[in-house]
């Protein structure tokens, strides 16, 4: 081992390719090569992985997968608490992001043992830069339930996010959830299906949530995820009283005074000061007459 009992080992979780093993980082065959021991989502696969590398694993290879994540977790951290270096590797893309990672990642960081990384592809920011989508400001999903109806739930919660939305998606379900997502967000909803990222047969799929709906319905095969527009910005007409005093409670809870945040929300909507300033005195005084309006205000 690289440590000792006095001195941790370290942590690292390392990037694989999503699909072109070209784009493996350089430092991940060094840390495969030095590691005491490697924690693989599917050993087959590193197998594969190592072999085309052209490296060779110095360590210990133990499976390390949704399945035995919660019992293996411990046996790993006292491994690092003995000051082994620990590589954790998944079958693509970055460990902890919708893969086996995060329980271990948290167990270390409670014992004050040293977490880095060694950076690597990303199918979720590979399919962003494609989609042709704004990408200033995303929020990543990662896969949707299985049932219909917790999955339309799950859409209609997000409906209104004005940021762009990243989902993974198996290619059975692809045609259902880009229905779901029509009826969730709208036909008109601009998106991505992002299949087969950097492989040889990679696509990127672009339109309407209802034209690519339509697409997916005879089949689509291959590894997938879906990128899609946020919600637009409505306009003030459309922002009644009940949207500004929400706006206001969200800024005041982030720790603006009351006045700021009317201010602030004002010059969103393109509205008067004053317009706003009555929505919350109108929502406080509802709340004093009655408990379930006026949530928040005092």
């Amino acid at each position: 081992m690289t440590g000792s009992a006095d001195s941790p080992g370290t942590l690292v979780l390392a990037g694989t390719p999503i699909g072109d093993v070209a784009d493996a980082p350089p430092r991940l065959a060094a840390e495969l090569e030095s590691a005491d021991v490697v924690a693989a989502e599917d050993t087959r696969r590193l197998r594969r992985l190592t072999q085309a590398l052209g490296v060779q694993v110095g360590g210990r290879v133990v499976s390390y997968f949704e399945g035995n994540e919660t019992a293996r977790t411990p046996e790993l951290v006292e491994a690092l608490v003995g000051g082994a270096r620990v590589l954790l590797v998944t079958d693509a893309g970055m460990p902890s992001v919708s893969d086996p990672g995060y329980r271990l990642v948290a167990a270390a960081v409670e014992r004050d043992i040293k977490v880095t990384a060694v950076p690597g592809p990303s199918a979720v920011l590979t399919a962003l830069a494609l989609s042709g989508l704004p990408v200033d400001r995303f929020c990543f999903e990662g896969f949707l339930p299985r049932k219909a109806g917790e999955r339309l739930s799950r859409l209609k919660e997000v409906a209104e996010d004005r940021r762009t939305l990243v989902y993974f998606e198996a290619p059975h379900r692809i045609d259902d959830t880009l229905a779901a997502m029509a009826e969730a967000f709208g036909d008109e909803r601009r998106a991505a299906v992002c299949r087969e990222l950097t492989k040889t047969y990679e696509e990127v799929k672009r339109g309407s949530l209802a034209e690519l709906a339509a697409w997916a319905a005879d089949g689509v095969r291959g590894e997938i995820t879906v990128v899609v527009e946020g919600a637009p910005e409505k306009s003030a007409a459309e922002l009644g009283p009940g949207e500004l005093v929400r706006r206001v409670l969200v800024r005041e809870e982030a720790g603006e005074r009351r006045k700021e945040a009317i201010a602030a929300v004002a010059a969103e909507a393109g509205l008067p000061k004053r317009e706003v300033f009555d929505a919350v005195v109108a929502a406080k005084n509802a709340a004093r007459s009655g408990p379930s309006e006026g949530k928040g205000l005092s």
